[in-house]
């Protein structure tokens, strides 16, 4: 009876703390325009700053109560979701006042903004003369920008009992904010996959683009597909690519008593294997680390590499829904690291789909080999 009435008590505690909301993406078709410059990509950046924007200062307008039941949380960590609101406010700053360089060449979205609070007052009433051309787009874009923050201020509202991507631990650690504007990082986690799965495909696919990503790779992964092939198969596998660590088996290394030891052994493993294509960076999974840990990885030589630009392929998302939410968030921060799952068969999809969709935007692939050790 006792045990029953504690396994009822944990699924009550559960379910107070309810499940974020479903992944979310944004039709690009919506969006009138074809990113077939450099012009038109900062108009479309513009309008999603803005709308993301508004979004931002809405959630500004709600007390502590009304927050925590909107992130479904019975407590939140209201200085952590503040600490992010005011790096978001600037990154959105920063973004904009790149994005309104084109500005002579089309002034859509281009407002008298030269502030940070005129930044704000504008975002407050955007949407009130946004024009018939662009209506499709406006009401599912300021849901999409809605169910995104959500996302990021419920992990900033469980820090730091639960850490994420969405926070530094140290100033080592890299997220892609110190990418230039319109540079983005290609990154893949998850795998490697079976031989001659989507891990493969995805890797051939980047050659033939003459593409170079980073695949952080999961040690036991990597030890079963070498043990399976051909000599030399990882290094045609990898080839042209770089390839980093994220740890020994895909689970938290915040609470695993054998987190230095999974980092130990997978760098091992693939400075043995790969020592061509090695990068001492480590992506934590479910971006959850140790926050003492940073003594340990400069012992290792090893630096946390974060994201900021989640293609949500590992989920009900379709490859091009997924693509999509990968590009709505290009525009939005103009920058950033972007993750994929290697291992899904949507990642070679979405990622055709987007290189496609950007391919005369004006938008540039950080050479992973450069961002790998730069310091």
């Amino acid at each position: 009876m006792r045990i029953a009435s504690a396994l009822l008590a944990a699924l009550l505690s559960l379910a107070a703390q309810a499940a974020p909301s479903p992944q979310a993406s944004l039709d690009r078709s919506l969006w009138p325009e074809q990113l077939d410059s450099p012009a038109l990509f900062d108009v479309a950046s513009r309008a999603e700053i803005l709308s993301f924007a508004r979004v931002l200062h809405e959630s500004e307008l709600l007390d502590d109560a009304a927050l925590a039941a909107r992130l479904g949380l019975r407590q939140i960590n209201l200085q952590k979701v503040r600490q992010l609101r005011a790096r978001m406010w600037q990154r959105l700053w920063e973004g904009y006042q790149q994005a309104q360089r084109s500005c002579e060449q089309d002034a859509s979205f281009c407002y008298p903004v030269t502030t940070m609070t005129e930044l704000r007052t504008q975002a407050a009433t955007f949407a009130t003369d946004v024009g018939t051309f662009y209506t499709a787009w406006i009401e599912p874009s300021h849901q999409f920008h809605v169910r995104y923050l959500d996302e990021q201020l419920r992990k900033a509202a469980l820090l730091p009992q639960t850490s994420s991507e969405v926070e530094r631990l140290s100033a080592r650690e890299r997220n892609g904010d110190e990418l230039n504007d319109r540079v983005f990082l290609l990154t893949f986690v998850g795998g490697p996959g079976p031989d001659g799965g989507a891990t493969d495909l995805l890797a051939e696919y980047l050659r033939r683009q003459k593409l170079a990503g980073t695949f952080f790779v999961l040690g036991n992964r990597l030890q079963q597909r070498r043990d399976a092939g051909a000599a030399n198969a990882l290094r045609r596998l990898y080839g042209g690519q770089c390839v980093g660590i994220q740890g020994w088996e895909y689970r938290s290394h915040a609470q695993w008593t054998a987190w230095q030891d999974s980092l130990r052994r997978s760098q091992a493993q693939v400075q043995a294997d790969l020592p061509e294509h090695y990068v001492p960076l480590f992506r934590p999974p479910y971006g959850q680390r140790r926050a003492d840990g940073e003594a340990f990885m400069a012992s290792q030589q090893l630096r946390v590499s974060l994201w900021d630009i989640d293609a949500q392929d590992d989920g009900a998302l379709s490859a091009e829904a997924s693509a999509q939410r990968v590009l709505t968030l290009m525009l939005l921060w103009r920058k950033g690291v972007v993750q994929f799952h290697d291992s899904q068969a949507k990642a070679q999809p979405a990622l055709e789909w987007l290189l496609r969709n950007t391919a005369q935007s004006g938008i540039g692939w950080e050479d992973c080999r450069e961002y790998g050790y730069r310091e």
